[in-house]
């Protein structure tokens, strides 16, 4: 069909899905093909432009040239950048114009509470599509970080995650329950770090044994965790009744691809973590003293 055989508001519709925040060029050119579309997409081209001048202002500040230079980045490495929330928040934003983005890693001890929750929560259905490694090690996540990780997960932002590294970011319990799920549901996951935080043997259960659905409810979509290989749980909280828990799971083959397991600088006991060894006999690399 003719551009112009459609109305005006079909015409804003291809315009907005035209809109790229780092590669704003494609829109502009289809917002100039007649002075009514021109007319009409006044405020929106306003908004595109406001926006890539954001975009390119922190791709100059994390040491990037341009902002086709981050759109067609397959690994972005950034190492106390000194990013604000605001930062974070405009980065969570660009996740669904970030094709290629295979490998993302944060380390920005210095960013507040706010600021992993602000970039969660900007990350829409599909955003980051490609990335496999999220490493935020050293972060400020939290609790209420990690239920906004979770939720964007649940969007469908991270579709192809294999390997979350969370370790040291000051999740506890109640940030493990909400993201396990969300974890279970990532098939491809294969690597997890949530070491040196203050998760105990709730969060644990929930990630490893989630309790049955009442009878008569439908079958849980919780998943599982059939390809992970490698579980870091060292310096947390968890105690002997944590261990119990990890070993029954272990028993009962919830964890069949595990190959390193990491339990030391935990409460519990030489005699629990001697049973979760045993259980996992299979297991290649299990570091528990």
């Amino acid at each position: 069909m003719a551009l112009s055989k459609l109305s005006g508001d079909e015409q804003c519709i291809i315009f907005s899905q035209l809109c790229n925040t780092l590669d704003p060029g494609i829109a502009v050119a289809f917002g100039s093909t007649n002075s009514e579309l021109w007319t009409l997409t006044q405020a929106p081209r306003q908004q595109l432009q406001a926006d890539y001048e954001a975009a390119t202002a922190l791709c100059l500040k994390l040491g990037m040239q341009s902002c086709k230079a981050l759109r067609e980045a397959k690994e972005v490495h950034w190492y106390f950048e000194g990013l604000s929330s605001d930062d974070l928040a405009l980065l969570g934003t660009l996740g669904s114009v970030l094709p290629a983005l295979e490998t993302l890693t944060l380390y920005e001890d210095g960013v507040g509470p706010e600021g992993v929750r602000r970039l969660a929560e900007k990350l829409g259905a599909g955003a980051l599509p490609a990335v496999t490694s999220l490493d935020l090690y050293g972060a400020h996540v939290g609790d209420a970080g990690a239920s906004a990780l979770a939720a964007a997960l649940g969007r469908g932002a991270l579709p192809r995650l294999k390997h979350p590294q969370l370790g040291c970011t000051a999740i506890g319990d109640t940030g493990l329950v909400a993201l396990a799920p969300a974890l279970r549901r990532r098939p491809a996951l294969e690597f997890l770090d949530i070491g040196s935080n203050p998760l105990g043997d709730k969060g644990l259960a929930a990630l490893v044994a989630p309790p049955p659905p009442p009878a008569g409810a439908p079958p849980t979509t919780t998943g599982v965790l059939t390809k992970l290989k490698a579980l870091y749980l060292n310096d947390t909280q968890i105690t002997d009744a944590g261990c119990a828990t990890l070993a029954a799971a272990l028993d009962s083959g919830a964890l069949p691809a595990l190959e390193t397991l990491y339990l030391y600088g935990t409460p519990a006991s030489a005699a629990a973590r001697a049973t979760v060894r045993r259980a996992g006999l299979e297991v290649k690399r299990m570091r528990s003293w």
